[in-house]
């Protein structure tokens, strides 16, 4: 875990397992955060077939206050999905950290490209981060989207 332990401040960030309680936490504030406000709820089936996700909590205080999945795929790509910040914890710098985290974790595990589907109100956030848009918009859950990459060798080379 080379690049995770070059990482300062993460110490409440954490790889959960698929079913456990924090999961669960997890789900409850993916919920919250994604799929209430948009009148969707998650079937049984979409949530038994996270079982080869990687789930990532941000954890203090008994309180699961940010998470997010990465999805293995293909010729060292990896997607990062369902990212959600408790909305109290907004602006605190959780969801900066929990990229991070995920982008060392995806390094440290040999994937060197990440990708996402932004919200279209988030991709100023990313873009920040260092993610760049591919392609035009979309509609995803009913909301636009775009898709974004970020090639992490290249970013992560001169830390």
């Amino acid at each position: 875990m080379y690049y995770v332990h070059k990482l300062k401040g993460h110490r409440h960030i954490k790889v959960v397992e698929h079913g456990s309680r924090y999961y669960w936490h997890g789900v409850d504030l993916r919920y919250a955060v994604l799929r209430e406000p948009l009148g969707l709820n998650f079937t049984r089936e979409q949530l038994l077939a996270e079982d080869k996700d990687i789930h990532i909590i941000y954890y203090t205080d008994a309180v699961a206050m940010g998470t997010l999945m990465l999805t293995p795929s293909n010729n060292g790509r990896i997607k990062m999905r369902q990212v959600a910040i408790d909305d109290q914890f907004q602006g605190a710098g959780i969801g900066s950290k929990m990229v991070e985290y995920s982008e060392a974790y995806a390094l440290d595990h040999g994937f060197t490209i990440m990708e996402l589907h932004a919200r279209k109100t988030a991709v100023p956030f990313y873009q920040k981060l260092g993610y760049q848009v591919v392609g035009d918009e979309f509609l995803e859950v009913t909301i636009p989207h775009y898709k974004m990459t970020k090639d992490l060798q290249q970013a992560w080379k001169d830390r």
